[in-house]
Parts: structure tokens; sequence; C-alpha cells
């Protein structure tokens, strides 16, 4: 009796799972391409569609021939890939570290660096963790977490600057919240003296930067990895597209879809004042 128990429930524990498995893989059609985005994250998205990653999102949907459908999250975009795309609510996420474990990821359509970001005025010239004006300087507006951090506290300058860091949050506790450094707010530490310098993901600020370039300059860090404590800290990254990872199909139709969109894209990026680093495997229009 115990084994025909067992057999009905995993007969009926099979079948489920194998719905589930065809849901997910019936979810991304041929005729709607729908894409996982963040309602309030620009300048990547916004419920307006004014991001530059919407954008991206209008011209692959155009070029595969499907209706675009963006599937709305009200979390930071760090949350789509768990939160929406491997939950089938939709089937791409745009703007992807090439090689995520955790997806499929489509070939690159562009890579970028992290950069410096100062007033002109300054008297300063950064363009690298070496240069020696790094040492005259004392707050830095950067993202904690990123590779700015590790390389601060390579050069001394990171528990001095903890308070400053602190205060763009209010002070608020990151333990058990999320708490976006927004690009918009750094940039304007800048400009406002604030800040002597920020460091950030240069696509992230380049439409700041770009609304007051008269005042600011942004140089991308000329080292694509900077070896600190026997470890390569990367500063450049190739950008991608996301899928789930049943979902080969999908990420043939896009990869598909990149070579022929690569001048709109390309495009998309220069207006938006993205640095974009020559790579061997993109090739830009």
């Amino acid at each position: 009796m115990l084994m025909n128990k067992f057999s009905k429930y995993s007969f009926i524990l099979f079948f489920c799972l194998g719905l589930n498995a065809v849901s997910l893989h019936a979810a991304s059609s041929k005729t709607t391409l729908r894409v996982c985005a963040a309602k309030d994250e620009l300048p990547y998205s916004d419920y307006k569609k004014t991001g530059f990653e919407n954008s991206i999102a209008k011209v692959l949907a155009k070029n595969m021939n499907r209706k675009l459908e963006f599937i709305w999250s009200e979390r930071a975009a760090i949350f789509l890939i768990n939160d929406l795309l491997k939950k089938g609510s939709c089937d791409l996420v745009i703007g992807v570290d090439e090689g995520d474990a955790r997806v499929l990821t489509s070939k690159p359509y562009y890579r970028s660096s992290y950069a410096f970001i100062y007033r002109k005025d300054k008297g300063i010239a950064v363009d690298s963790w070496q240069s020696p004006d790094l040492q005259k300087l004392k707050k830095f507006a950067y993202t904690p977490g990123s590779p700015a951090e590790v390389m601060l506290r390579k050069i001394g300058k990171y528990e001095e600057n903890f308070n400053y860091l602190m205060s763009l949050i209010n002070f608020k506790s990151r333990r058990n919240s999320y708490s976006r450094y927004h690009p918009e707010k750094m940039v304007n530490e800048v400009i406002q003296g604030n800040a002597d310098i920020a460091i950030l993901w240069a696509p992230e600020a380049a439409r700041y930067v770009n609304e007051a370039t008269e005042l600011v300059t942004m140089n991308v860090i000329n080292e694509s990895k900077v070896k600190y404590k026997g470890e390569y800290i990367e500063h450049h990254y190739n950008q991608s597209l996301a899928v789930r990872e049943n979902d080969k199909e999908l990420l043939e139709d896009l990869n598909e879809a990149l070579d022929k969109s690569m001048d709109e894209i390309t495009k998309i990026l220069k207006q938006e004042g993205v640095p974009l680093i020559q790579s061997k495997d993109i090739a830009y229009h």
C-alpha cells in the first residue's frame, strides 16, 4: 500500500512539474516579445519607456517582427531574473553581464567600463587608479559592492569616505533592504561640489553627465583589470541579453535580431553618451 501511495503521488508530482516546464517553455511565443523591465530604474528603464534599454527592446521587437510587451516590476532591475524571468512571467532581460551563470546570454552587443567623473574646474586629471591626483581627494561617490569599493580599500581611501557614502542614502541600514545609490544623485553630488569625484558604471551615469557636460568630465577607467590581493578586479564588461536556460530557440532568434539591429542599437548607445570599448566580439556599426 505504501509503495502504491508513493507511486501515485510521485506521478502527480512529476505530472505537475512537467506541466510547469511546458508552460514556461510555451511562455515565449513567436509573435510577442515579453521583456522584463523595471518600472523606475532610469537611465535603463521606466514605465514611460524613456530608458535606453526600453529603446533597445523596441528595436529588437521590430526586427524580430514581434509585438513588444513590457512586463513591469516595482522592484529594482537586479531582481528581474529571479522575480520575473525564471518564473515565466516574461522572456527577456536586457543588459546583463555576458556569461551570467543564472541564465543563457546572447552574443554581446556592447562593451563599456566604470568611469571617473569630476568637475572640469577641479584641476585634476584622473583616468586610472594609479593617477596621483586620487590621493588629493577625500569624498568619493560610488555604489557599494562595485569595483570602486575594492579599489578604494587598496589605495587607502575607503575608511575615511564611509560616513560620506552612507549620507547618500541618509544613513539607512542596507542590511535588510535594498537602497539604490542613484547615478543622477551621485553625478549631482560632483556638480554641487559635495563629492570630489564619482566612480560609476559609465552607461548608468552617461545621461546625467551629458546633461551637465559643460561642468563635468567622464573618463573611462583605462585598466580592464586591476590586481588586488591576488585577484583581478574587472572594470570593463560585455553586455548581453538574458533568457531562461531552457529557451534556446528564443536565444537563437535574439542573436539573429542583434545582427540586424546593431546599427540602431549603436546609435541609441551613442546618443545616450555610453562609452563604447572596442572588442573582438562586437562589431559596432
